[in-house]
């Protein structure tokens, strides 16, 4: 499980790094970069997702550690 959350935000992280570079800052609510600017933010969602299993992955264990 450890895996697939590093991978997956990783594969997220690339999705706002590529996204980026499609944003027209001059217009960046027209066109393409509207569509980049919603899959930056889902991206970055899925990051946190991500962040927030892996936390509550390590308060399960350390719960299992003391019993």
């Amino acid at each position: 499980m450890k895996i697939a959350t590093i991978v997956i935000s990783v594969l997220a992280l690339a999705l706002v790094v590529f996204n980026a570079t499609k944003i027209n800052f001059s217009a960046p609510l027209q066109g393409e970069s509207s569509v980049a600017i919603i899959t930056i933010l889902a991206s970055l969602c899925a990051i946190l997702i991500m962040l927030i299993l892996y936390t509550s992955k390590r308060i399960e264990q350390k719960v299992k550690e003391r019993r």
